[in-house]
């Protein structure tokens, strides 16, 4: 065999074997990243919603996903954020990925609805109205499913998952939890859940959600849930119950629990030990009040509020 041919064989051994290597990195590519969806689906199943959207978007920032693929990622995403988080702004975010990079996917019709909804809880109602008019004339083409379990009930344009009813089991307190560890009562919240959803559509096809009453009653909803927000996380970090703080506030509040006959007259001191719980939130319900009060005061001096007690009638 003279050098040529020599040479040729080389080459042609070396191309085989840059083809096999080749094709063993894209399956194990394959392989990495069908785990790495499979993660975060067990994120999204098992109620770690941030960590599945962390995941997803790893997964698409790693692995070469085809279009369509990726516009159901971006679409469960959005849906995670919107249903899940309450996130609007996050979900909108991945909602107009969808609607303007991938314009061929069979999501469309349903984006469309969403980016509404959307809008509509950021109260951007006139941009949620522009986009239903040019919604309007589009077809609905049928959306794959991204919430997570079998389908319960079907509304038609709605559907309600295992995913969903499990997900509203965890939004209960969680003295209220064990009640739906068996199937009657989660049949029950199913039909609760579709009573609510048909007389939400109902009331909003009648155009109900532009009331003014609703409006109003929505911003004063709105106002104190935010007031609420607001304290609880200046609140947070400044109100540290100690096990011995529990016991020196019965110590020093010990007329608040005593057993009292009909007339009013104490029968006798209820122990420590039978009233340690009720105690130790008399304590943080206490703690919280006078660190509101530091907060409201605080916020009066910057704006050097002033009241005219004279003038009240």
């Amino acid at each position: 065999m003279n050098f040529k041919s020599v040479i040729f064989v080389v080459m042609i051994v070396t191309g085989v074997l840059l083809l096999a290597c080749g094709s063993d990195k894209q399956a194990q590519s394959q392989t990495d990243s069908n785990a790495r969806l499979e993660l975060a689906n067990a994120y999204q199943n098992n109620g770690l919603y941030q960590a599945a959207v962390d995941e997803y978007l790893v997964y698409l920032a790693e692995y070469p996903v085809e279009p369509e693929r990726r516009a159901n990622t971006y679409y469960t995403i959005a849906n995670i954020y919107f249903d899940r988080l309450n996130d609007y702004e996050k979900a909108l975010e991945y909602y107009f990925k969808i609607k303007y990079l991938y314009p061929e996917s069979n999501l469309q019709g349903e984006t469309g609805k969403k980016i509404v909804n959307c809008l509509e809880r950021l109260h951007r109602s006139m941009d949620a109205a522009r986009v239903m008019e040019k919604e309007a004339s589009l077809d609905q083409e049928a959306v794959a499913e991204s919430r997570p379990g079998q389908v319960l009930a079907d509304l038609g344009d709605r559907k309600i998952t295992q995913g969903d009813l499990d997900f509203q089991v965890t939004k209960q307190p969680p003295y209220m939890q064990d009640q739906f560890k068996n199937k009657e009562t989660k049949k029950q919240l199913l039909q609760q859940l579709i009573a609510e959803e048909l007389l939400y559509e109902s009331a909003k096809r009648k155009g109900l959600d532009k009331d003014k009453d609703v409006i109003e009653a929505s911003f004063q909803a709105q106002r104190a849930l935010m007031v609420q927000k607001l304290l609880q996380d200046e609140l947070q970090d400044k109100i540290n119950i100690q096990p011995e703080d529990v016991e020196l506030f019965y110590m020093a509040h010990k007329d608040m629990y005593v057993e009292k006959d009909s007339k009013g007259n104490v029968k006798r001191q209820k122990p420590f030990e039978e009233v340690a719980q009720r105690v130790a939130q008399d304590l943080a319900m206490d703690r919280q009040q006078q660190e509101s009060q530091k907060i409201i005061e605080r916020l009066m001096q910057t704006k050097k509020v002033k009241i005219y007690e004279n003038r009240i009638r």
